[in-house]
């Protein structure tokens, strides 16, 4: 028997559809060992070593793939197709005993029964490179993340995650927030030509320039002086230029394309897109088995295969006709930072149309699944042709501007429309003009002012952060749908949508402006561009993922420190202190340690003297707070540590009569506690009323249901 691992159960049960009983596939079900949740996890001092643990919930599944391993002849890792990916064969390995060196990993970009069957004729082995380029990944995040996240949580007072990427996004969303705010609106006047030739044939034109610069009136004032001028003069038509022009089918997708059309045609979310995506490729569910659709949605690569373009090109002729295939094939480059690992997101199969599948996939499903199907077939068909045509016309030296376009050949049109409408001026033509020709005098019909007032930039949605991100290098395209989930948590919700818009929260700009003033470099967009840049260099060799860390940890560090300095002055020494956090809360310190090692709360109350003297010392006692409630503590503190509780004095201690006190533990929860501790040691959760049971000699207490005896043996009742 061989045994193949996947990542998930539906990707397995496609899998085992194509292979014999020679073959045992079965999945890890993601992650089978990662960074703790709770704490760093990365070892600074040595060397940044990563400290790696399997989650409890992940110990059954590795006892059923060890017993598994420990039967099969071979063992192969069919993780997916890019460095998370190899990540997590390399820690299958780790964890099952696997030989890293030997030929085990196998990849495909398809789930499909001649990809599967390729990559097991030739398993390679495990791709240190990439599995240290996700390490590196990991680590970084990890230490910028848990180090910034508690930093700005103290600052601000409140919970608060920050991390690498998502906070230069969220910064991209309250700049364009403070920009629109900022905006003050411009007045200014189209002015509108109605226009007809000698033919009786009708026109709109616009108002663009006088005198060969562009010109609109700046008021209304001006635009009635123009109107004026114009409708004493002569309209004419200046120049007229026609063509034949052609628009370019689309590129098929990639992982951010995918995201962007997604959002804008369909209203998916960015993580909700990535999720229907992640089915289709592992597979549907089907009476014949379970069925994959496309190939693998993490791709920042336009390369498709030979075959599949030689598919498409039959499938298209036989379709929708020759005319619809282009002379020569379509060939689409991808971004100069783009990794190229596999091919861009297309359907496995085109014989397999959404037509065919409709009654197998839900809403979401079939829509997401026609969209990439529709994306790529267009992808492979002839460009669409237009008539087109653009006027000037003149009169008294201002220059109006009309166009108009039609539709002679549909080409990739008739499968996809990539929001590529007819662009209809503000003069409001569509279609073709009436056949003018150049010093043409035109009879004017209507001339219409309309007041407007410039506009501030737009808002940013799911789908323009994404194409802002991915032009500006920041995040890579596995990353995306994950930082648009963390910017809309609901437990932080950084960000709300009001429709498709991204609007930041009150605490976003406060996050914002903490981490811009004190951690400059991670804030910088071209800093975490060149940095992704960096972290694709280890993957592809050519780079210690290590020293990488190591050279940006001691600045990072070192803004740690300073993000923790606040203006309160230590009553002690005079220096500044630093605000921390410790097990009962927030606290500053003295950062002239350890010259002075004076702290103090936070959250410390006024001190309010009183007019009792300590009897210990002399001096005044003072009333302060503490986490189990006011208390009197001795003025002369440190030298004189006396405290008394001034807590509710509720009960009576059974043990030496003394009256007990109402307290809260660590936890919050009420106990009562004799008043004379430590000299006597008793507390009870409940009330004690002093008293010892007649049944069992166990001391009475206060509940609900009145006196009862505090065993649990004993059921007394009085």
């Amino acid at each position: 028997m061989n045994l193949i691992i996947v990542e998930s159960p539906h990707k397995a049960k496609t899998i085992s559809k194509f292979l014999g009983s020679d073959y045992k596939v079965d999945a890890s079900k993601g992650h089978i060992r990662d960074l703790p949740t709770n704490y760093m996890g990365v070892n600074i001092a040595n060397n940044f070593e990563p400290k790696y643990v399997v989650a409890p919930e992940k110990k059954a599944d590795i006892k059923r793939l060890l017993d598994l391993a420990k039967k099969a002849d071979s063992v192969y890792l069919a993780t997916d197709p890019d460095r998370e990916g190899e990540a997590i064969s390399w820690h299958l390995a780790e964890v099952l005993g696997l030989d890293e060196k030997e030929d085990i990993r196998i990849e495909f970009n398809e789930i499909s029964e001649k990809a599967v069957k390729k990559a097991l004729s030739s398993p390679r082995k495990i791709d240190m490179n990439l599995v240290d380029a996700q390490q590196a990944r990991r680590v970084l995040d990890r230490l910028v993340g848990y180090s910034i996240s508690p930093a700005a949580s103290i600052r601000l007072n409140d919970n608060l995650s920050a991390g690498r990427v998502q906070s230069v996004a969220l910064k991209l969303v309250v700049d364009r927030e403070r920009e629109i705010k900022a905006f003050v609106p411009v007045e200014y006047w189209n002015i509108k030509a109605e226009l007809e030739n000698n033919e009786n044939k009708s026109l709109k034109a616009l108002l663009a320039e006088y005198n060969g610069k562009k010109f609109k009136p700046k008021n209304k004032e001006e635009a009635e002086e123009v109107e004026e001028i114009l409708r004493k003069g002569e309209f004419f038509v200046k120049n007229v230029k026609k063509a034949v022009v052609s628009s370019h089918a689309p590129a098929p997708f990639i992982t951010s394309t995918l995201q962007q059309d997604g959002s804008n045609k369909l209203g998916l979310s960015a993580p909700k897109i990535m999720q229907i995506a992640q089915r289709l490729y592992e597979g549907i569910e089907t009476p014949n088995g379970n069925l994959a659709l496309i190939t693998y949605m993490r791709t920042d690569s336009v390369r498709i295969s030979d075959e599949a373009r030689k598919q498409a090109k039959e499938f298209i002729e036989t379709n929708f006709g020759s005319e619809f295939v282009p002379a020569k094939p379509n060939v689409y480059k991808s971004k100069q930072s783009a990794q190229d690992a596999h091919e861009a997101i297309r359907p496995i199969d085109v014989s397999i149309t959404p037509s065919r599948v409709k009654d197998l996939l839900d809403k979401d499903q079939l829509k997401l699944y026609t969209l990439i199907y529709n994306r790529f077939l267009a992808s492979q068909m002839s460009d669409a042709k237009y008539n087109s045509v653009q006027l000037d016309i003149e009169n008294s030296g201002f220059n109006f501007k009309a166009s108009g376009k039609t539709l002679l050949f549909k080409g990739f049109t008739v499968v996809y429309d990539d929001f590529r409408k007819d662009e209809v001026g503000e003069e409001g033509n569509s279609g073709l003009l009436p056949d003018l020709k150049e010093g043409e005098k035109l009879r004017l019909l209507d001339l219409i002012k309309e007041q407007k007032f410039t506009k501030p930039p737009a808002r940013y949605t799911e789908a323009s952060l994404i194409r802002t991100m991915e032009e500006k290098g920041i995040g890579r395209p596995s990353t995306y749908a994950t930082i648009m989930a963390k910017l809309s948590d609901k437990k932080r919700e950084y960000v709300r949508k009001e429709g498709k818009n991204l609007v930041p929260n009150d605490i976003s700009y406060e996050l914002i402006d903490f981490l811009v003033k004190y951690f400059t470099n991670i804030m910088d967009v071209s800093f975490t561009a060149k940095m992704e840049e960096s972290l694709d260099d280890i993957g592809e060799g050519g780079k210690d993922w290590r020293s990488l860390i190591a050279s940006f940890y001691p600045t990072f560090e070192e803004q740690l420190q300073k993000s923790k300095i606040t203006d309160v002055i230590c009553e002690k020494c005079g220096a500044k202190m630093s605000i921390n956090s410790g097990k009962y809360g927030n606290y500053y310190a003295c950062t002239n340690y350890p010259n002075c090692t004076n702290i103090k709360s936070v959250n410390e109350k006024v001190v309010i003297p009183t007019d009792r003297i300590c009897e210990k010392c002399g001096a005044i006692m003072v009333e302060r707070e503490g986490k189990f409630g006011k208390f009197l503590a001795c003025s002369n503190y440190p030298k004189c540590k006396n405290t008394i509780s001034m807590t509710e004095s509720v009960g009576t201690c059974p043990e030496c009569g003394n009256p007990t006190k109402k307290m809260l533990s660590k936890g919050g929860k009420v106990f009562y506690g004799c008043s004379k501790f430590p000299d006597c040691k008793f507390m009870s959760w409940d009330e004690p009323t002093g008293e010892k049971c007649p049944t069992c000699g166990a001391y009475l207490i206060k509940t609900e249901q009145g006196i009862v005896c505090s065993s649990k043996k004993c059921d007394y009742k009085k």
